[in-house]
């Protein structure tokens, strides 16, 4: 019998339909023929806990610290028992295994930790699906691998799990032992991921709460020309103060330019246009649609990925949610016009975008080099009736589609103009755009671009008709919200310095994964670090001293790029994970040097910030499921599920 192992049940029914035998289910597992597909449940396996290694780790102690296991073990995690156990009698009838998680680190991580695992001993075969379309399963089920192909892969995924483990367990106890003794009681959780996402904010917060607006002043002027009118702005020269940006900071020349211009004649000294093409957006990938979603709908990041998975499990209206992938296989291109009509169907608005598709386009969007583990979001064809569709769902619904509608479409083509105007030896600035070709626009509620300026000729005359002096201040940045969070743990490069820290940076992930973002903002809210004010998050009272509290470097991404520099070193070149290992317990020893008592105290004394509403501090009660905390409370203590994907 050969055994099938995917990571999800998904990827198990795609696979089994694309057996030749026709599939039937069984406890836990699907059967066709002489070949079985089960599957985990994302991790089956977690990290062991510290009072596992020693029973009296299961006091926190400062003395115990740093907690180094010599021989690491997994043990299954409480709600996949009955899966692991389905596994492990298949196994034992097994006459070949093939591995079938997702082709990434962490896929590799996650199928293979349960083999070795479960104990089995003889070779691996390894089937790597990236679209779920049946002939492609079936091309990939004819291309199997040897699973040793992979072992470096493998190692490296080893490897992030037991750092991650070694971060948070360490630091966590850390930090809340000296807490205690600062008088809080409460865990004070940190994470190689959270805690840089935290910090963030945090700094965020600082820099709007000590930011000091500061007056500037513009000067326009309406201009009447040959063919029409227009509004221009007034360019400062050097004579006058003016900030870094070129902005005016005395009203009086202003003042006193605007009330000799009016009747005033001058000419048009110079003119420049400038055509361009924009293409479409590509179709989503999970962050890039939370992003969208919370701006265009208000909802909250882990309410998109809520609503994307039942889209995908309850209505199968779309393709796996859970992808960091903007691009689609080129397979889906010669199906795109069946699959739109089918899931356009029953909605007035998406009728009328399909409507205007031209199928015979071709968009950058169909690129196998460009699709990884999974390609974007996108319809499955089945027709969706939105009326039965919550609001969110079909809000969300229709995002995804016409994302992918938009493909079909022209390019936005727009003609920029940008003049310059000599009036009372002065010079002002005018720009406007003209849209030549709408394209894919008219789709996309987008805010208005600049209005078109009349038909203008270098060296025509112009005379002002008024003039005006606006008084403006500086303001200061926005607070994140769930949009802007999101989009900088995507981007995350954009807050660091160091320019190769940040090459490294663009190279990887960014902060978190596609799978994980939503959590990581949540599990900040429910811990009590941030609170959400409207659709801003902010750091509490709590978040803002933890991080004052820790050294700089553990609230900052660049650790996650030194990380994922020597994982990807590992992953690709074959590199000992040891030395990695190695130097992040050396890294641990300083931090751990840093864990002081009346930094906290000092901490939580001065810190600034909102108290939670609802959310409040982890006591240490219950279980949590959330990577990157490392907390586990004196017996009685939450335990993370440190073996879990990347957080």
């Amino acid at each position: 019998m050969r055994l099938i192992i995917a990571e999800k049940p998904s990827l198990a029914r795609a696979i089994a339909n694309a057996l030749p035998a026709s599939p039937h289910r069984e406890e836990g597992a699907l059967v066709a023929g002489d070949t079985v597909v089960t599957w985990c449940l994302g991790h089956l396996l977690e990290q062991a806990p510290p009072d596992a290694y020693d029973p009296t780790l299961k006091t926190w102690r400062l003395d115990s610290l740093p907690i180094l296991p010599d021989h690491w073990k997994l043990m299954p995690r409480p709600k996949a028992r009955g899966q692991l156990a389905v596994i492990r009698r298949l196994l034992k009838s097994a006459d070949q295994v093939v591995h079938a998680g997702d082709p990434d680190r962490e896929g590799q991580l996650l199928v293979q930790e349960v083999i070795e695992h479960l104990g089995w001993k003889r070779d691996v075969a390894r089937l790597l699906v990236s679209d779920l379309n049946p002939p492609a399963v079936k091309r990939a089920l004819e291309r199997l691998e040897d699973n040793r192909r992979y072992a470096s892969l493998y190692r490296a995924a080893q490897a992030r799990a037991r750092a991650d483990w070694l971060y948070g367990i360490n630091l966590t106890r850390a930090w809340t032992l000296v807490g205690r003794q600062a008088g809080h009681d409460g865990v004070l959780s940190v994470g190689r991921v959270q805690t840089p996402v935290l910090g963030l904010v945090v700094r965020r917060d600082a820099e709007i709460r000590d930011f000091e607006p500061r007056p500037f002043f513009v000067l326009w002027v309406d201009l009447a020309v040959s063919r029409g009118q227009l509004r221009a702005w007034w360019v400062p020269g050097d004579p006058h103060r003016l900030d870094d940006q070129g902005r005016l900071l005395d009203r009086a020349p202003a003042a006193a330019l605007a009330d000799r211009l009016p009747g005033a004649e001058g000419r048009l000294d110079s003119l420049a246009s400038r055509d361009k093409r924009q293409a479409a957006p590509l179709p989503y990938s999970l962050s890039a649609l939370q992003v969208d979603a919370a701006r265009r709908h208000g909802l909250s990041a882990k309410s998109v990925l809520d609503v994307c998975q039942r889209l995908y499990e309850r209505h199968q209206l779309i393709t796996y949610p859970r992808s960091d992938c903007r691009y689609l296989p080129e397979e889906h291109f010669a199906q795109a016009q069946r699959t739109l009509s089918g899931a356009c169907r029953n909605d007035e608005t998406l009728s009328r975008w399909l409507a205007g598709a031209d199928f015979s386009r071709r968009s950058k969007a169909w690129d196998d080099k460009k699709v990884g583990a999974h390609h974007a979001l996108a319809p499955t064809g089945k027709p969706a009736d939105l009326d039965r569709l919550s609001r969110q769902e079909a809000d969300v619904f229709r995002l995804i589609a016409r994302n992918v509608l938009a493909q079909f479409y022209p390019a936005l083509q727009t003609r920029e103009v940008k003049a310059e105007f000599l009036i009372a030896g002065e010079r002002f600035r005018a720009r406007g755009q003209e849209v030549l070709e709408p394209g894919w626009k008219p789709l996309f509620t987008t805010r208005d671009e600049a209005p078109p300026l009349p038909p203008l000729s270098e060296g025509e005359a112009c005379r002002v008709e008024q003039a005006g002096v606006e008084d403006r201040e500086t303001r200061p940045p926005e607070h994140f919200t769930d949009a802007s969070l999101i989009k900088a743990m995507m981007n995350i490069a954009r807050y660091v310095d160091d320019p190769a820290i940040r090459r490294t940076l663009r190279d990887s992930d960014g902060l978190g994964t596609e799978a994980t973002r939503a959590g990581i903002i949540e599990t900040l809210l429910e811990r009590g670090y941030l609170v959400r004010e409207g659709k801003s998050l902010k750091a509490t009272r709590l978040g803002s001293a933890l991080i004052a509290s820790l050294p700089e470097a553990v609230g900052r991404p660049e650790r996650t790029a030194q990380w994922e520099q020597r994982l990807a070193n590992i992953a690709e070149q074959d590199d000992a994970p040891a030395p990695f290992l190695d130097g992040l317990i050396d890294d641990l020893r300083g931090l751990l040097g840093h864990a002081d008592a009346g930094r906290v105290r000092s901490a939580l004394s001065e810190a600034r910030g909102p108290e939670p509403k609802a959310s409040k501090p982890a006591r240490g009660r219950g279980r949590s499921t959330k990577r990157g905390s490392g907390q586990r409370r004196q017996g009685k203590g939450t335990r993370r599920a440190a073996g879990g994907k990347r957080q």
